[in-house]
């Protein structure tokens, strides 16, 4: 659907026609003819202020020793900014800033800056940073739309989001652009003009926040109608800030746009000089492709995630007729490792870092043994049950007294995190959050016995195809496709295999509940995450089936407090080997 002249007007009404960048004075008569200007990109911040593991309690690391946090970023920022010249220099952010540390879930959930008007400690790091403006990511909208309107009224800088549109007038709801002018030396300042595109599937994985209020339109269509309306208002440069990859892939199926559409942005719209994109998390520091129309090369970048890198976009300009051409362009990512924290951005956000360490070290139950979540992307493991356990217990205790009441319960969970451990002795929040790293909520739906196995082939593809008697190495078993773990499922409730030997679809044996062979009619209830549910991995059948519970219980909560409640956490209540591997018949493991 197409912006209208009505939605054209409530955008320039928004104050996105100009805005001046910090500019050196303006050069005298007889510059030179040429000048650059550069661009930066973070992305997918995901609550990183700090180099911090919350989950771990300790500075964080990975196996490619890269380090996280805008302390980081901001050190980067300075020293591309003193490099290049304040004035010549944007920065920019492409999406989900507001989900994904506890740092995050604590300003949300524990001490909302809804109810105490304090500064969410992202927005004051980025307003501290000086951002020229940032684009709405999915998880923006994790927490409701007021906390994500609190947010945005804190942000110094711009929040785009071009495609994002009041469900009732279609306006945007949010600022679909901003023009920013530079001086770059010439005889004129540069004119940027930024568009901003969110990810149309907000529209299923936050369903419950934004249905009746907000739709999400298709990025090209969005981008083929903002590009000229920049282009008339005199933008010299066009870049696009998308969350949204680059694979032309969705995660989901059904009629909402495309999920991860920024190069196909890039080759189907004209006049776009780049395209800085998010979501994918993956560290592209320099690609480029083709405008199908013009035949011109859109250049297109991403900074990982975390604040693990930085993306710089030079731009070398030609003046031309009275205004400015892009004669030259070239990217990169700078990885945040290499610099240590800026200590204005450490100390302007250590006290919320400090409230946030207390709240998730507080001890809530004590475990009789160590429980590991590492084999369980291709093993049955106590951890997971314990997932599982709740979500049972949860549904089961809804359904009472409903017409679904007799239903066998089934639960499916997923191996977020292969690093989760609940140690042996005093299991703090941070364990139970590192388990379940989303947050994502607790519903469940009705499903009949053939369902329950199209989910589960659906699910089996994950692993790659082993024959019998081959070498087993967990290593190279799963991530079949490049499928993430979290987009795999393992069922409770039901006893079954997975043959490991066969083809895709034709990889489920033995599937049982109670000692008896699943029959195609049989009903269950089943209990599943609002990400699953809505689409998210395009598992069949969930999305359609009839949602019997849906009490917006988040599940790393309802984890939390049922360790509380029971204060010992026993495999032997609830760990149950109910599925394996196998190759014909023969256990894996």
């Amino acid at each position: 659907m197409r912006p209208s002249r009505l939605a054209v007007l409530a955008g320039l009404a928004a104050g996105v026609v100009v805005a001046s960048a910090a500019a050196a004075p303006q050069a005298a008569a007889g510059a030179p003819a040429r000048a650059t200007i550069t661009l930066m990109e973070s992305s997918d911040l995901h609550g990183n202020a700090l180099n911090w593991d919350y989950f771990r309690n300790t500075e964080y690391d990975d196996s490619a020793h890269n380090d996280v946090g805008l302390a980081k970023v901001a050190t980067l920022v300075d020293r591309v900014r003193a490099d290049r010249g304040r004035g010549r220099t944007l920065l920019l952010d492409s999406g989900d800033t507001l989900q994904g540390t506890s740092l995050d879930y604590y300003y949300a959930k524990v001490e909302p800056i809804t109810s105490t008007g304090a500064v969410h400690p992202m927005a004051a790091a980025m307003n501290a940073i000086g951002y020229d403006a940032v684009t709405l990511g999915n998880h923006e909208f994790n927490y409701g739309l007021p906390l994500l309107a609190e947010w945005v009224k804190q942000m110094k800088a711009p929040v785009l989001g071009a495609n994002a549109v009041d469900a009732r007038t279609g306006l945007p709801k949010y600022q679909p652009f901003v023009m920013k002018r530079m001086d770059a030396g010439g005889k004129r300042p540069v004119t940027v003009g930024v568009l901003g595109l969110t990810n149309p599937g907000i529209a299923l994985w936050d369903k419950a926040n934004v249905d009746g209020k907000l739709k999400f339109h298709d990025l090209v269509q969005t981008a083929r109608f903002w590009v000229p309306v920049m282009k008339l208002l005199g933008a010299d440069v066009v870049v696009v800030t998308a969350h949204a990859g680059d694979n032309g892939m969705s995660s989901y199926t059904g009629d909402i746009p495309v999920e991860n559409a920024s190069a196909m942005v890039a080759e189907e719209v004209p006049g776009i000089d780049a395209v800085l994109f998010g979501h994918a998390h993956n560290d592209v520091p320099q690609r480029f492709v083709t405008n199908k129309k013009t035949g011109k090369q859109v250049l297109l970048t991403e900074p990982s995630k975390w604040g693990q890198r930085l993306s710089v976009v030079d731009f070398t300009l030609q003046e031309s007729r009275g205004g400015w051409a892009v004669v030259d362009k070239r990217s990169t990512t700078l990885n945040t490792n290499t610099v240590p924290e800026d200590p204005k951005i450490k100390a302007l956000v250590q006290g919320a870092h400090d409230k946030t360490v207390a709240y998730v070290n507080q001890t809530v139950a004590q475990s009789t043994e160590e429980l590991s979540a590492a084999q369980s992307p291709y093993r049955d493991t106590a951890i997971l049950d314990y997932i599982q356990q709740v979500q049972t217990e949860t549904v089961t205790a809804a359904l009472a007294g409903t017409p679904q009441a007799g239903l066998p319960v089934l639960s499916i969970a997923a191996p977020f995190s292969r690093t989760a451990v609940f140690p042996a002795g005093p299991v703090s929040i941070r364990d139970i959050a590192g388990l379940y790293i989303y947050d994502n909520t607790l519903q469940a739906v009705t499903l009949t016995g053939s369902q329950v196995k199209d989910y589960l082939e659906h699910s089996a593809r994950y692993f790659n195809q082993l024959p019998a008697g081959a070498p087993v190495d967990p290593a190279t078993l799963t991530n079949a496709h490049g499928l993430p773990d979290y987009n795999y499922d393992v069922l409770s409730g039901v006893t079954y295999d997975i043959d490991i030997s066969k083809p895709e679809g034709s990889r489920i044996t033995g599937l049982s509940y109670g000692g008896a062979p699943v029959t195609p009619d049989q009903q269950f209830a089943v209990a599943i995450n609002n990400y699953r549910q809505s689409g998210g991995g395009g598992f069949p059948h969930v999305s359609t089936a009839p949602v019997v519970y849906n009490a917006q219980v988040e599940i790393r909560q309802a984890l939390i407090d049922y360790a509380t409640a029971k204060g010992t956490i026993n495999p032997a209540d609830f760990y149950r080997e109910n599925w394996r591997l196998t190759r014909e018949g023969v256990p894996v493991f």
